[in-house]
């Protein structure tokens, strides 16, 4: 059963189909119509919803793709549509200032466009083009209409106006409070697809129970797989609800992240300590799908080219990981053991990444390579963390994703910067080394001639940036 807000209204559904999505539900049950379906996999942005959930006593809107979204997903929440916006009437600001400034062509990708503007206009006061341009850059424009839809996002950001949804919020808090309360227990039953665990203690049951069931986070990457097939799984078990596995915090040894957390929520609570991977993750994919894709899961599906793995690799980060009452700590380097095969036992989860504190924090640095700057997958995804002192490498780690057949650190080139002196002849050095821990594959996206010589631009890249010079005139125009 799934309770939540279709715009005002409380709905109540009770179908178990884990491969439901939001799109389908919106178009073929309630003639929903405006919210478009383009691509199917979540890149083109056509069909762009607005999803609102309680946070410290306050409505938070974020986007989320509507083809790759579970109806289990909205439990205890507010779905939003462009049908919705309409003020007594009236166009929202939003779509009066879309209409005012031309910012709308053909129309096909306009409704997407127009939710992500109204989070825009939600969630920032002011002008700021980044920001403006990380909310759209999951909104591809068909007619190339991109500066007045630019302009459109300027006005509403510069003058923000009140609407219904302001208006209405301390109702909409309470309201939502009330479907969450509302949630009790699912009992197991084998007529059951979709379980909606609420606690660590009745995931743990269950998944120990239907040990062949797909846990069901994020989905962005089970809805697309689940669409390509053309089936859904037996059965799926929505980590939506447990609210322990988006717990996030530090202590004297380490910096706790829950496996729960959206991709977005790890770019805001590692924004001050590791500005670095914070920066990182405003590539991964579109803001809905950041929105949406959690951290366990990046780390779960060992996709060679993942963005997070890299990067936690190279600070040594390790995992958390739960079956039934008992708990396991793994390093993230004994996780991946082939093509899409982890350590997980049967009814094993991950439970929270730990990343230690110390020094390699201070120097970690990472870099995507890929053929766009947004919404795309990694060519070759290098992450960097040295510890120097007195002129010499005391720590090393370098990882790399899309090198090999799991992402990976390059632990002879390693051994080849360990106790050496800092400076540029050490790094060309071990650079060479890289060709005796990976051998790249050639592919559609780039040969492994390509994917080395990335590998070693990268880690050149780490020296320079370190050095606080100027990376452009040493490095390959490729590396974005």
């Amino acid at each position: 059963m799934t309770a939540f807000l279709l715009n005002d209204t409380v709905v109540v559904e009770r179908d178990g189909d884990p491969a439901l999505t939001v799109l389908h539900y919106l178009r073929q049950r309630k003639r929903r119509t405006g919210t478009k379906e383009g691509c199917g996999s979540g890149d083109c942005g056509a069909c762009t919803v607005v999803v609102g959930r309680v946070e410290q006593g306050r409505i938070c809107y974020e986007t989320a793709s509507a083809c790759l979204t579970p109806l289990s997903a909205l439990q205890g929440k507010q779905l939003i549509t462009v049908e919705d916006l309409r003020q007594e009437g009236e166009l929202h600001p939003v779509q009066q200032a879309v209409v005012d400034l031309h910012a709308s062509q053909c129309g096909f990708c306009t409704p997407g466009m127009v939710m992500s503007l109204f989070v825009l206009q939600k969630q920032h006061i002011g002008w700021d083009r980044q920001q403006a341009e990380q909310a759209l850059a999951g909104n591809l424009c068909r007619c190339t209409g991109y500066r007045p839809i630019m302009d459109t996002a300027r006005q509403l950001c510069e003058h923000p106006t009140e609407d219904s949804f302001t208006r209405q919020e301390a109702n909409t808090v309470a309201r939502l409070n009330a479907l969450a309360r509302e949630v009790t227990e699912v009992p197991f039953g084998e007529e059951q697809r979709c379980f909606m665990p609420t606690s660590l203690e009745q995931l743990a049951a269950c998944y120990l129970r239907y040990p062949q069931a797909r846990l069901l986070a994020g989905g962005t990457d089970l809805m697309l797989e689940m669409a390509q097939a053309g089936s859904a799984p037996p059965s799926a078990i929505a980590l939506e609800q447990v609210e322990t596995l988006r717990d996030a915090y530090t202590d004297d040894n380490h910096i706790h992240l829950g496996a729960g957390l959206t991709i977005t929520q790890c770019e805001h609570r590692l924004h001050a300590a590791l500005p670095a991977f914070a920066q990182a993750l405003q590539r991964f994919a579109s803001r809905q799908i950041r929105n949406r894709a959690t951290l366990g899961g990046n780390i779960a599906n060992a996709s060679p080219i993942g963005d997070t793995p890299p990067m936690l690799l190279a600070l040594d980060a390790g995992l958390l990981l739960q079956r039934g009452g008992d708990l396991r700590t793994i390093p993230l380097r004994e996780f991946f053991l082939a093509y899409r095969k982890t350590a997980l036992a049967p009814g094993e989860f991950i439970r929270e990444i730990l990343i230690p504190r110390g020094a390699l924090l201070d120097n970690f640095r990472a870099w995507k390579v890929s053929k766009r700057a947004d919404d795309d997958i990694a060519i070759v995804f290098g992450a960097f963390s040295l510890h120097i002192e007195q002129g010499r490498i005391v720590q090393a780690r370098v990882a790399f994703g899309g090198m090999d057949a799991i992402p990976r650190r390059a632990e002879r080139c390693e051994r080849a910067l360990l106790h050496q002196p800092w400076n540029r002849e050490t790094i060309m050095a071990a650079s060479q080394v890289l060709a005796q821990d990976f051998t790249p594959l050639s592919d559609a996206r780039a040969s492994a001639d390509y994917r080395m010589q990335l590998a070693r631009n990268l880690l050149l890249r780490y020296f320079f940036c370190l050095q606080g010079e100027d990376v452009t005139m040493e490095v390959t125009h490729h590396v974005a």
